[in-house]
């Protein structure tokens, strides 16, 4: 077994964020040289001895039980989406499955025709890659008009929302707290990487996203772990201008591995005209003219 694996891994970066005074211990003795607490420290806090708890840390051990797990998240102060992942991940060190290279994911039919039935507002349909399998013309034109309308279809050019967020320029630009965002999405992919950690496909992802961009580096490095439910985000669009969004998460039936993500605003607000201009500047799949000011100048002057 090369390396201390996921467990580990996730182990020793909650730990590291954990200072003494985090968890009622004085600090006594010498100047501390490590960040976080000790594994001593962690071991004596969850109640177990620390060489097994340096073996679980260092990926030596396998098979620790439910009572172990618990009493570690304890010590760790894991909220419950991340004792949810340590789970996962002690369960998949204890099994160690072969890993098996996955067929591109489909969109059902039924999936699809859900898709069309939200055209009212901004809608894709996510793989658990974060891959867009599928996205209707509003949803396009908000948050990738820069990219071709068909693209999803095609498994080999299709666009990957997390890709896109950390590498993509116009992503980049798109949302106005991009930190918060890519926090989300990072924490989320950590959820997905507990759930499958044998996925290649998946794995290809980090390593690019990894070897790419420092930022995702940074976020990935401290094992946060926190589902994308519902937020709200400020976009600023390169055609309406400011535009308030809350992107909420919803799960398909039938195909349980796949969301519906679509991007709501309150009724009457700014946010709401600024999506009914973008309807009617996107009908027909267009990307975003050269110059982006024109659709908006048309629009206004049809008013006047």
């Amino acid at each position: 077994m090369d390396g201390p694996g996921p467990l580990g891994d996730f182990l020793r970066a909650r730990r590291t964020l954990l200072r003494p005074e985090n968890v009622g211990l004085r600090e006594v003795g010498p100047r501390r040289r490590v960040a976080g607490l000790r594994r001593e420290e962690l071991a004596q806090l969850a109640g177990v001895s620390v060489s097994y708890y340096t073996r679980l840390e260092q990926g030596l051990s396998r098979g620790a039980s439910a009572e172990v797990l618990e009493a570690i998240a304890r010590a760790l102060l894991l909220d419950d989406h991340e004792r949810e992942h340590l789970d996962r991940l002690a369960g998949t060190a204890r099994r160690a499955p072969r890993p098996r290279r996955p067929r591109p994911e489909k969109l059902a039919d039924e999936t699809r025709d859900l898709l069309r039935a939200v055209d009212g507002v901004p809608a894709l349909v996510l793989g658990r890659r974060t891959d867009v399998l599928a996205w209707n013309p509003l949803g396009h034109a908000l948050l990738a008009g820069h990219l071709d309308f068909p693209s999803p279809d095609n498994p080999a050019v299709r666009p990957n929302t997390s890709r896109m967020l950390f590498l993509d320029p116009h992503c980049r630009e798109l949302y106005t707290d991009w930190k918060r965002k890519a926090r989300a999405v990072v924490g989320n992919l950590r959820i997905t990487v507990g759930k499958h950690p044998q996925d290649p496909l998946l794995a290809e992802l980090i390593g690019e996203l990894t070897m790419k961009s420092p930022e995702f580096v940074a976020l990935w490095g401290d094992h946060r772990v926190a589902p994308c439910d519902a937020a709200s985000y400020e976009l600023h669009h390169p055609v309406v201008g400011t535009v308030t969004v809350t992107q909420q998460t919803l799960s398909i039936a039938r195909s349980p591995e796949q969301v519906l993500i679509v991007c709501t605003t309150p009724t009457g607000s700014p946010s709401e005209e600024a999506l009914a201009l973008l309807r009617q500047t996107s009908s027909g799949h267009t990307p975003y003219a050269d110059d982006v000011g024109a659709p908006m100048r048309t629009l206004r002057q049809a008013e006047g």
